[in-house]
């Protein structure tokens, strides 16, 4: 599956105090140099708190990393536990539809997503408070069909009993996780026939314990203790004030989908993309990091093939002649601030320049292409 950034995103994202000292606590859990080992519990927490992950909320998190943007991007596309797009601000309904609870029933839980929430994936509710997808094999097989909402599982689903979670959730209630046909695990269905005496929520303790917190729906927001890591040796922590949290509620995003078709905003705009020469023109420029290098108006002479250094394709040559960059002898005279303006500015492209080492390449390409002419 193709995972792309909302189309509509936020201008700037922020951890509340209390989140922040908590991801700062989670870096100290690594050497020097590799602080970039905590991008998944920062992208987490940063999803947590808002609702889901922005393209603000990442390009944070891979600062706070000394990470370039780019890695911190594959990591949050790669897990289909990190929600690319604003998601219901009750909860978001994930259905398992592998194989064991596709024959058990899953096709006829998407049918009640679609009547309940929305016809398609991803898309909202109307009043903004769910959400749904289809996911791969979540291994709870033996307990099909299931769903994950929140941080729990709802096992043993029929259409009724699901329609039911879903009237609960949305009344405020939080209904207790695990299965939902009596079971307290995943024992037989015909009953127990060995340890009889462990039943109910003696032996469920997980869900005993969820359920106690009204924590299975909870999304994580700065107020929970401990905030940080123990080995800090800080025993109490101020929780955040009430204001701090309700102004990192989640927002709704995209309601409805463009057509009955299920084209999205997003796709939409794909299919109109502007050209590669296009986007750097169209970019605005962030002249506050790094140092901008010579750029030409026109190439000297013949330009160079700038495809010959690896990473660059057309399109990311494209957008390097629109910024005035033509000639491997240009990038071989980058210096440290200049990579960093670079890196910054080239849209779509962000930190490829040091990632790939251009500079380097670019030294070799130069040298090669004087001892030609």
């Amino acid at each position: 599956m193709l995972r792309r950034l909302h189309p509509d995103q936020p201008e700037s994202f922020a951890f509340t105090p209390d989140n922040q000292k908590w991801a700062e606590a989670q870096i100290t859990k690594y050497p020097e140099g590799r602080q970039a080992s905590a991008i998944i519990p920062l992208l987490w927490r940063a999803q947590e708190q808002e609702g889901w992950l922005s393209r603000a909320a990442i390009e944070h998190v891979a600062g706070m990393l000394d990470m370039a943007y780019i890695r911190a991007l594959e990591v949050a596309t790669f897990y289909f536990m990190f929600q690319l797009q604003p998601v219901g601000s009750v909860a978001h309904i994930q259905i398992c539809g592998t194989t064991s609870c596709m024959i058990c029933g899953a096709e006829d839980l998407v049918a009640v997503c679609k009547e309940k929430i929305a016809k398609r994936p991803h898309q909202l509710s109307k009043d903004g408070r769910f959400s749904w997808e289809e996911v791969e094999c979540l291994g709870a097989c033996a307990n099909a069909p299931m769903a994950q909402i929140g941080k729990d599982y709802y096992e043993d689903l029929t259409t009724e009993s699901f329609a039911t979670l879903l009237d609960e959730m949305a009344a405020g209630k939080v209904p207790t996780p695990g299965p939902q046909n009596g079971r307290f695990a995943s024992e037989p269905k015909g009953g127990l026939t060995t340890l009889k005496d462990y039943t109910g929520e003696a032996a469920n303790g997980s869900v005993a314990l969820a359920t106690r917190l009204g924590d299975t729906l909870k999304r994580i927001d700065g107020t929970e203790v401990p905030l940080i890591a123990p080995w800090q040796g800080v025993d109490e922590i101020k929780p955040v004030d009430s204001a701090t949290i309700k102004a990192h509620e989640p927002k709704p995003g995209m309601v409805t989908p463009v057509d009955d078709t299920g084209v999205c905003k997003q796709e939409a705009r794909a299919k109109t993309r502007a050209k590669p020469e296009a986007v750097a023109k169209g970019a605005e420029i962030d002249e506050s990091i790094g140092t901008k290098p010579e750029m030409l108006k026109k190439a000297k002479g013949r330009a160079d093939d700038l495809k010959k250094i690896k990473g660059v394709g057309p399109k990311l040559e494209g957008v390097l002649n629109d910024l005035g960059v033509y000639h491997f002898w240009q990038v071989a005279s980058w210096g440290d601030n200049e990579v960093a303006w670079v890196d910054e500015n080239i849209v779509g492209f962000k930190g490829r320049v040091s990632r790939d080492d251009w500079v380097t390449q670019a030294k070799a390409l130069a040298k090669d292409a004087k001892k030609d002419s």
